[in-house]
């Protein structure tokens, strides 16, 4: 005999409720996408991720069965309390949603690349749609109103596959490759020359170089227009384009000028990068555009219209719980369409627009913008304005190691720590003004010779003192090995040195040391979380080798409970040996390079007369420069992933070393020549 799970009522109540409770669940799905869908562009949070991933992935799989519910006749006439003819209308309604919402197209860019899957599934579920209206067709009133609502649908699913398929790599690069250049004509340039000559002219052939035009810092009112100019041409490093010799000398007079703080660099990178993330993740390219704005009104006039003639017809056939029902999807449609609008409104690609509009319009939008900002703003309903969530995240070896030392207990204990792993040890720190004013001057610097490796400056030497000599040499070298090796060796190594300088008060050691230490830690972030953007190499092998050998050394010193304890204790190991000459190669740990590192940087304070400010801007000089090296060495679609997950500032670091000049992706020459029949 067997055993139901569910007892016969609540079968009964479910096959009551199934599609009402699928069509509402669909509805607060939309609600959570466009709610939260842009704001995973200003924000690194992970619940953010999360919930955002499980409303993307959802949403259309709770549609596609709510339809597939709908569409199984039986099904719905078990339904004994709920009127077919009523439902029918909640068919489109799923249709829209399946178009989804404006603030979120694709979750990454691999949802750009499918959009012929995308496009399949969606006439897949017009046609189901379709059969639902046909099948339960009839003379009610309630049925004619399902046509605008298709037509709504038809517009809104119409919109993402458009944008999905402009966004996906293959359109992105085909839209912006130049039209094709024969260039001179060479055969009708021979004639001539040939004809000159048979004359009996002696003809040599000369060039004419053609000129451009420099962009001058007073030819724009704002970073906006600004960063828009920029945008229409270095959005092809997105595509792995090749930028042209005119683009790189405009962009290197522009950000070497003089007035060009970091301020307004950093700043015209944000928005550079804030409307790329649009152009991949969002309907920002459709919806700002004239078909867009036609595609709004459609679907906004056609749920309107829907709405009101509901409010009018006769529904006394019908159960209440289907017309509150119905009535919650035309509202919730409606609203949704107003939102989208109200975050049109304050977006930079309006703000842009209106700088190019009369005066009444702008002050009309942006009066309406403010009135929605002080309503909707304060309950945190509307996305901040902002482009980047301007945080660095940090991990820390010796935190990560003192954590583990404390986890002790079963397989699955273990196992679970190591899931949560990117959770637990990292954390978002603000990336500080003071930092981005290093990093601009640093690589302005660098932009005057085109090279970001500046150790040999650093690391130079010209006294008699051997010992010093032999620090420098350690410095130098550390410089030189892998850069997964260099950046774990100078992390511990420059834990090591804040220890030792805990107690310093100058305010300028201080905020050296914090600048040092949040790179640092971001790049080692960068290491162990996502070793994808930094040059190849055995990273996480080093770092789990070290972790291990830090571990080891703890564990066998019970006295150690604190970070601050561990690297006293490490600063006094004797290093006369080198590792290497201990240890072999079986391991890649770097644990006590890192310490020789250290006490080399210690020693060169203590007893070579520099100051403990000299040393902090060594430190300083050395991280910028390997964060500048990371960030040219990362592919552009490994940056233009990091997009969706708050930004990141080596992707801002890359491209605004881009604009400086400073990457493979210019097509250095001098400039276009022509030829010229010099007649003599």
């Amino acid at each position: 005999m067997s055993t139901k799970i569910f007892s016969e009522n609540a079968i009964v109540i479910w096959n009551k409720w199934e599609v009402r409770v699928l069509v509402l669940f669909s509805l607060f799905l939309q609600i959570v996408l466009i709610i939260f869908g842009n704001r995973r562009k200003y924000k690194a949070k992970n619940w953010l991720r999360i919930c955002l991933w499980v409303a993307f992935l959802s949403a259309d799989w709770i549609a596609t069965v709510a339809l597939g519910v709908l569409s199984h006749r039986e099904a719905v006439k078990k339904t004994q309390s709920a009127n077919p003819v009523i439902m029918v209308i909640w068919a489109p309604f799923l249709l829209v949603h399946l178009g989804g919402p404006d603030t979120i197209t694709a979750y990454a860019l691999e949802d750009n690349e499918l959009w012929p899957r995308r496009l399949l599934e969606l006439v897949v579920q017009f046609f189901v749609t379709l059969y639902v209206l046909i099948k339960s067709w009839s003379s009610a009133p309630v049925n004619f109103l399902a046509i605008p609502i298709l037509i709504a649908g038809i517009v809104k699913f119409g919109e993402r596959i458009w944008v999905l398929r402009s966004a996906s790599n293959d359109e992105f690069r085909d839209s912006m490759l130049p039209q094709p250049d024969p260039g001179p004509n060479y055969a009708k340039f021979m004639d001539g020359y040939s004809a000159k000559k048979a004359e009996g002219f002696k003809i040599s052939v000369g060039t004419i170089t053609d000129t451009y035009t420099v962009v001058k810092r007073n030819n724009f009112p704002d970073a906006l227009h600004e960063a828009s100019y920029f945008f229409r041409i270095f959005k092809r490093l997105f595509a792995d384009l090749i930028l042209s010799f005119q683009d790189r000398e405009n962009s290197r007079s522009f950000f070497l000028h003089t007035e060009m703080s970091y301020k307004k660099a950093f700043e015209v990178i944000e928005i550079e990068l804030g409307f790329m993330y649009d152009l991949l993740h969002t309907k920002a390219s459709l919806i700002h555009s004239l078909l867009g704005s036609i595609c709004r009104f459609v679907s906004l006039s056609c749920t309107i219209s829907t709405f009101i003639a509901f409010l009018i017809v006769d529904k006394t056939d019908y159960t209440k719980p289907d017309k509150i029902i119905t009535l919650l999807l035309l509202v919730g449609a409606i609203v949704l369409e107003i939102y989208a609008v109200i975050v049109l409104l304050s977006s930079d690609w309006t703000m842009l627009w209106l700088s190019k509009q009369k005066k009444p319009l702008v002050d009309l939008i942006s009066k309406a913008n403010s009135f929605f900002q002080s309503c909707f703003g304060l309950c945190f309903l509307l996305p901040r304005n902002k482009r980047w969530s301007n945080s660095m995240a940090q991990y820390n070896l010796m935190s990560h190691c003192i954590k583990l030392k404390s986890i002790k207990g079963s397989q699955t204990k273990k196992y679970i720590n190591k899931m949560l792993e990117k959770y637990w040890y990292k954390n978002l720190e603000p990336a500080p003004e003071g930092l981005k004013k290093i990093i601009v001057e640093q690589l302005k610097n660098a932009s005057s010779i085109s090279d970001i490796r500046v150790s040999k400056q650093l690391f130079a030497y010209t006294g008699d003192d051997d010992e010093a000599k032999k620090c420098i040499l350690n410095l130098a070298q550390s410089m030189e090995v892998d850069f997964d090796e260099t950046i774990l060796r100078w992390h511990i190594a420059t834990d090591l040195c804040h220890y030792n300088d805990l107690d310093n008060d100058s305010e300028t050691i201080k905020n050296l040391i914090c600048k040092s230490k949040l790179l640092s830690n971001y790049l080692v972030y960068l290491l162990v979380m996502c070793p994808y953007m930094l040059p190849s190499g055995i990273g996480q092998i080093r770092f789990q080798d070290t972790c291990a050998e830090a571990i080891e050394f703890i564990e066998e010193r019970e006295y150690i409970s604190d970070e601050n304890k561990a690297c006293e204790v490490l600063l006094k190991v004797n290093t006369e040996i080198p590792p290497s000459q201990i240890k072999g190669d079986r391991s890649k740990s770097v644990l006590f390079d890192a310490c020789i590192l250290a006490q080399s940087l210690q020693f060169l304070e203590t007893q070579n007369n520099q100051s403990t400010e000299q040393k902090w801007e060594r430190i300083s000089q050395v991280w910028v420069e390997m964060l500048s090296y990371a960030a040219s060495q990362c592919r552009w679609n490994y940056h233009a992933r990091q997009l969706r997950q708050g930004g990141e500032l080596l992707t801002h670091v890359w491209l605004l070393m881009a604009h400086l000049g400073i990457t493979e992706h210019f097509q250095i020459s001098q400039g276009h020549l022509r030829a010229k029949l010099v007649l003599t």
